[in-house]
């Protein structure tokens, strides 16, 4: 087992957020394809069928190219690969070119239907295949939508494996014929055999929970209510009839509003929330409170840690992780490896340092022994089996944290490379880290699946942390 990596230092971390934040802005080249999650973009003006195809097609040459498909297949001898998708309307469109695409370059494929993200994650190294695609945007709106790739180990392409196939866009190639060609069948039903992989990781029952489930209209709107009340809960839901244009409007894990008040007038014991494609979970409790993604993982963390089963005490977590849930998880003694934001990026340090445990405040929380990427229902059938375990309310559970004030302000319509570039706003954010202290910091990077900066402030105190992001996003906005 790797050695853990050593104890979070609260005051040397606040001192150098600064120099983390300049990082961080580098992170995403403005003129790559792939971003932080895949492809995304609107549907039809910025990722069209043509480009589907293209990228399937190309992501087939590629990993033939580096070796990563079979030999053979179920004794076909060729590849195969599982796409799924969520509901969006473009989805329909966007699928079919990628599964035309696929089997244009000699790859069997298999259609999953709707399905979260983390369910091709799963099915493609359950069925043995040797490539999974998802389209979806996530909690994006309904009019965007993207493609991302999973090798036949369920995790998401590197970097260079991504930049390759961006490379080989449009290239020369010589596509089979006749036999070797791809075939294309329908694998709906698959979706029980992942209810079936979540049930079998489930730590204790969920009897006598009441449940409320908001599932965005998206891909886990049949999935994740069956699988909490095949656990025990009693289950109602919201955000559970997809049209393949609501999706995410309104709902959801970015739009909690509705999620709170069914839980009080329905009296639930607690609410869950799931995006678009259910790789995110957040919470509500009984009373109607927001429960993030930092609070999720610091009850987590400490149920794993009791069960030991969290290796080196130690856990992972990104830069904008709630200053609270660091100091909270120092004080357990649990300590945190920290990353850039993205999911990608946890999972690789986790990888890198033998660890299992996981995730973002945002809602994506990775429990690597039982997946391969951040799983929204899995998340939340381990969170309501804590409660169940333990016989407590969300409420007390959460308590093992304090979350100290954030305020996230995104400023879209910047130019990103100048704001990382800029020494007006460098010097705007050492004033303001040294005004914060030891008890706040300051994080200002750029969105990797959106056209946006955000200014991220913690302090003491809401009012302070209000004020001190609305001043730093005055200055990125008249960054020239």
């Amino acid at each position: 087992m790797a050695r853990p990596g050593p104890p979070v230092r609260i005051a040397s971390w606040c001192a150098a957020t600064l120099r983390i934040s300049c990082c961080l802005l580098g992170v995403t080249s403005l003129g790559r394809l792939f971003g932080t999650d895949g492809v995304r973009g609107v549907a039809n003006r910025d990722l069209t069928a043509p480009l589907a195809l293209g990228l399937s097609v190309a992501a087939a040459r590629v990993l033939g190219e580096v070796g990563a498909f079979s030999d053979s297949v179920a004794g076909r001898g060729r590849p195969m690969a599982v796409v799924g998708r969520d509901p969006r309307a473009s989805g329909e469109f966007l699928e079919a070119a990628v599964v035309a695409g696929l089997a244009s370059a000699g790859v069997d494929v298999l259609r999953l239907g709707v399905v979260p993200t983390p369910a091709v994650a799963f099915l493609t190294r359950s069925l043995g295949a040797d490539l999974g695609v998802m389209l979806s945007a996530s909690h994006n709106p309904a009019p965007d939508n993207g493609i991302k790739f999973f090798d036949r180990s369920g995790y998401k392409l590197p970097d260079e494996i991504e930049d390759s196939i961006e490379a080989h866009l449009g290239t020369a190639w010589d596509p089979p014929q006749g036999a070797h060609v791809g075939r294309v069948s329908d694998a709906y039903d698959e979706a029980e055999r992942y209810i079936a992989h979540l049930l079998s990781t489930a730590p204790a029952p969920l009897d006598g929970l009441r449940v409320v489930v908001d599932c965005a209209n998206g891909a886990a709107s049949a999935v994740a209510p069956e699988t909490l009340r095949r656990a025990g809960a009693e289950v109602s839901t919201i955000g559970a009839a997809p049209d393949g244009l609501n999706i995410n409007d309104g709902c959801g894990s970015t739009h909690l509003e509705a999620l709170r008040e069914t839980v009080v007038a329905r009296a639930a014991d607690v609410g869950i929330a799931h995006d678009g494609d259910a790789d995110r979970c957040l919470a509500v409790t009984a009373a109607g409170e927001v429960v993030d993604g930092d609070q999720i993982m610091a009850v987590l963390a400490l149920e794993l840690r009791e069960a030991g089963r969290l290796p080196g005490d130690t856990m992972v977590a990104t830069v904008m992780s709630n200053l609270g849930f660091r100091l909270a998880m120092r004080e357990a003694g649990i300590n945190v490896v920290e990353t850039a934001v993205g999911d990608r990026y946890v999972l690789e340090a986790m990888k890198a340092g033998g660890y299992v445990f996981g995730g973002e405040q945002s809602g994506h929380v990775i429990l690597l022994d039982h997946a391969t990427t951040g799983d929204g229902v899995l998340t939340a059938l381990h969170l309501l089996a804590t409660m169940a375990r333990r016989e407590s309310p969300l409420h007390e559970l959460v308590k093992v944290m304090t979350r100290l004030p954030q305020v996230l302000i995104n400023v879209r319509g910047v130019d990103k490379i100048r704001v990382g570039d800029s020494p007006e706003l460098a010097a705007a954010i050492e004033l303001a880290q040294a005004e914060l202290g030891q008890t706040g910091r300051v994080l200002i990077r750029p969105s990797g699946t959106e056209p946006m900066v955000r200014v991220m402030v913690e302090a003491a105190g809401a009012d302070q942390a209000k004020a001190v992001a609305e001043r730093l996003a005055e200055v990125v906005k008249n960054v020239l």
